[in-house]
């Protein structure tokens, strides 16, 4: 005797549906980049965001010359500092230094950057050339410099005297780095020398991803010369340009190597910058020292901020 089964009871049980584990592989592909990153993460914490608390500590406590901490100083180290007779001087200073050399660097610049990216006999060679100063320690080209420009038998001197310049302003020898004025304006130079090739290049690799075709077209529009460079190469360089002020900012306003080897910041403080008179104050005052290096470190992120605001960033890069 057979008996016959409904559908229902002769079909399998249906297993019950469960919600998709994810795989342990997607965590480890999201957990990936950490493996690319991470270093640079770690060296970013140590090189830069440790020394900042401790300097914002450093700024905050009573320091004795020897490095002992003697305790909290709280906000004293910084009125201190602000009662500095030199520090508006240093303060005011430091703007001329760091607006003057990047200013007069970036147009210089230019025109190299713009005589290199043509072709003429020796271009690689000169290309070449063009490092010397970038490779060379910054250190040992202030000391070249300031021996070239010593009082009593220094090259510029010599070749002044050779050529009679010095007889006319009736003096038989002139301290170029002894006077406040010239010691500036000589140290503005030898910035300006050091800082002429990374500006140069940068500029140079934006002159060199500009197509040809967009100088063409400009051409057949009736565009002159003049009306190329303007309407066509500083547009189209602009992210270059940003680039290579934005470093050369940061680079000038904390050049220390040139001022230091050159004059020591003096006489006095009569050509020190923030970075100089933040090291002088070391010597003796470290608490004051760390505040100094704190506004410092504001300043230069006021003008890193203020600076991608007014050139829109944003809109050059994009």
């Amino acid at each position: 005797m057979t008996s016959s089964l409904s559908p229902a009871a002769a079909s399998p049980p249906r297993e019950r549906s469960l919600p998709p584990r994810r795989p342990r592989r997607h965590l480890a592909r999201r957990l990936a980049p950490l493996a690319w990153i991470g270093p640079a993460i770690i060296l970013i914490v140590v090189v830069v965001l440790l020394p900042v608390v401790v300097m914002v500590q450093s700024s905050l406590q009573k320091i004795s010359p020897d490095g002992f901490v003697l305790g909290s100083a709280g906000i004293a180290n910084f009125v201190t500092l602000f009662g500095e007779t030199a520090l508006s001087g240093v303060l005011l200073r430091t703007v001329i230094w760091t607006v003057g050399v990047v200013a007069v660097t970036m147009v210089i610049s230019l025109g190299l950057a713009q005589l290199f990216n043509a072709r003429f006999p020796g271009r690689r060679v000169a290309r070449w050339a063009l490092i010397v100063p970038w490779a060379s320690s910054v250190m040992m080209t202030a000391l070249i410099f300031r021996w070239a420009l010593d009082a009593n038998n220094g090259v510029i001197n010599v070749i002044l005297h050779g050529l009679g310049l010095l007889k006319a302003y009736n003096t038989n020898q002139a301290d170029w780095l002894g006077n406040p004025v010239t010691a500036l304006i000589w140290m503005m130079v030898v910035a300006v020398f050091v800082s002429l090739p990374f500006s140069t290049y940068a500029l140079l690799s934006g002159l060199q991803s500009i197509p040809e075709e967009v100088y063409e077209a400009a051409r057949i529009d009736g565009a002159s010369r003049w009306k190329l460079y303007t309407g066509v190469t500083l547009p189209m360089i602009r992210p270059a340009i940003l680039v290579a002020t934005l470093i050369n900012v940061i680079n000038v306003f904390n050049s220390f190597p040139i001022i230091w080897e050159m004059t020591g910041g003096g006489p006095g403080y009569s050509t020190s910058t923030s970075t100089t008179f933040m090291f002088t104050l070391k010597e003796s005052y470290i608490g004051e020292s760390a505040a100094m290096s704190v506004i410092n470190f504001a300043l230069v992120i006021i003008i890193v901020l203020v600076y991608l605001r007014a050139t829109h960033w944003k809109e050059q890069v994009d």
